[in-house]
């Protein structure tokens, strides 16, 4: 079954149409700036671009930057705070005249890894995280998805909110080099280790794709690897969880 996969960013939205059995894309990837600000209405005509492009009429499924419960945006990071108590299911669902599930963006992204990965048969505690605009996170417990966990909001002992302190957007905003940059995302891996005591981190979000710039700068001692999906993950996982 075929199905739309849209990841919505604070900074871009992505989609392509998956082959949920394999996880591939079976259309080419499209991508447009995600509109400032973001707002409901501004989002929804948004989609509707991407079903436009694709020329779609089946179910879409959208990984959304902020906790969500039954299609209800509950807090909003890096996307307009009139987003929050919204039902982005029937929101995005009446916009586009297609059936629509939303889900959390990392959520979403974790369950393509769980899915089409070996960490499934990983026993212990895997935290999945996705570095981009902001810092997203999945928790996985004996290869399970335990959703809406938000390690990225989470105050360090410098006071600092992790993702304002060591998120991708942030490295380029303060034009950080990796060295420097690693140095700060240590802190915040060596921060969640000493909390939950995890067995293994993995990399997701933009930042996946250049793990070796800053890898051997980290010190941490819980093994740490990219997402076997990369930057993919959050569009094929989205469309596997609305199919």
């Amino acid at each position: 079954m075929d199905v739309l996969g849209i990841d919505i960013g604070g900074s871009g939205i992505k989609g392509a149409i998956v082959n949920t059995k394999t996880g591939e894309f079976v259309s080419e990837r499209f991508r447009i700036d995600t509109p400032q600000p973001a707002k409901p209405k501004a989002i929804a005509e948004t989609i509707k671009v991407f079903v436009h492009e694709f020329k779609w009429k089946g179910n879409i499924g959208c990984g959304f930057p902020s906790v969500v419960q039954n299609g209800i945006i509950k807090t909003a990071a890096n996307i307009d705070k009139s987003f929050i108590g919204v039902n982005a299911n029937e929101l995005f669902s009446n916009a586009t005249k297609c059936t629509v599930k939303v889900f959390n963006d990392a959520d979403a992204a974790g369950f393509a890894e769980l899915t089409f990965s070996d960490v499934k048969s990983i026993k212990g505690l895997t935290i999945f995280l996705t570095i981009g605009t902001g810092i997203g996170s999945a928790f996985f417990k004996d290869g399970i998805l335990i959703p809406n966990t938000e390690l990225g909001h989470i105050y360090m002992k410098n006071g600092l909110v992790g993702e304002k302190y060591c998120s991708d957007a942030i490295r380029k905003q303060n034009d950080l080099d990796w060295k420097t940059w690693s140095t700060r995302f240590d802190e915040y891996l060596i921060y969640l280790e000493n909390l939950f005591y995890p067995d293994l981190f993995i990399i997701g979000g933009g930042a996946s794709k250049k793990i070796d710039k800053f890898q051997p700068y980290l010190t941490i001692r819980t093994p740490i690897q990219p997402s076997k999906l990369l930057n993919n993950a959050g569009i094929i996982g989205a469309a596997l969880l609305a199919k």
